[in-house]
């Protein structure tokens, strides 16, 4: 894999029934030659998740997900391979867009998503193709597990990888997102901030450290620099107010928040 931070050998602690999930996110080189672009989805005013929040996409890790990774990624811990297999496959579905898969042309690309949507395994789909992923793409940066007790608890990975070159227009899978958008970190944390989105504690965290390296390369040569350890937000009173907390040493250049003002999912 692309470097040497693909887990944290610090002890974790995972919430009782936290399920494995993964996000992605896709930066592209931005068209005036500002900070690059972030490809952001708007989840689903009906989700039980982070209803109506503009996130990164991704979504849960399947059974399946392990089998692909031990078939193109037999090396990796596959807790960290299913994950990024379920971050290539959950983006291809949500979005369109086939990151990590060379081998996927647009022609084909439409049809390998229906079957992805319809519960084909992708497993049987590389098979088929004869395709390899490439995995080993993905930087992973991240893995964040808030315990809010509120909606289901998801312990997901995150990873940055470069947006691939394609032409087609990127459609957002309706049963679960209505928008989509390229937007740097800092535009999307502006769009928050006056109001025209919402975003959840952990993508608002990561939006500004984002917004901090704001092209791949320089986020991928920040993200080396830090352990991927398991971020469990908790509760500190100061001063008569609760602020939600992050670790400070995992680069992140916020870390807390009044908790009355926490969008938590």
């Amino acid at each position: 894999m692309n470097g040497t931070a693909t887990s944290s050998s610090a002890p974790e602690t995972l919430p009782e029934g936290a399920i494995p999930a993964a996000t992605l996110v896709i930066m592209r080189p931005a068209p005036d030659g500002g900070p690059d672009e972030i490809l952001m989805v708007k989840r689903s005013t009906n989700m039980a998740f982070a209803a109506g929040a503009v996130v990164f996409p991704g979504g849960r890790v399947d059974p399946d997900d392990y089998v692909v990774a031990q078939q193109h990624a037999p090396g990796v811990d596959p807790a960290d391979g299913a994950a990024r297999v379920a971050a290539l496959r959950e983006t291809l579905e949500e979005t369109g867009l086939a990151v990590g898969w060379p081998a996927l042309g647009e022609r084909d690309l439409d049809d390998v998503r229906r079957a992805l949507l319809s519960g084909t395994l992708l497993s049987d789909i590389l098979a088929v193709r004869g395709d390899r992923i490439a995995l080993d793409s993905f930087v992973p940066f991240a893995r964040w597990c808030p315990n809010f007790k509120e909606a289901r608890t998801f312990d997901t990975r995150f990873y940055a990888v470069a947006a691939p070159p394609h032409s087609h227009e990127l459609t957002v899978e309706a049963a679960e997102h209505s928008h989509i958008f390229w937007a740097s970190a800092s535009r999307t944390l502006a769009m928050a901030d006056a109001g025209e989105v919402s975003v959840i504690f952990p993508t608002r965290r990561n939006l500004e450290r984002l917004a901090h390296a704001p092209d791949f390369d320089r986020f991928s040569a920040h993200s080396w620099q830090f352990p991927v350890e398991l971020v469990t937000p908790w509760i500190e009173e100061r001063d008569g107010r609760s602020f939600l907390c992050i670790p400070d040493h995992l680069g992140y250049p916020v870390t807390s928040e009044p908790f009355d003002r926490v969008r938590r999912g």
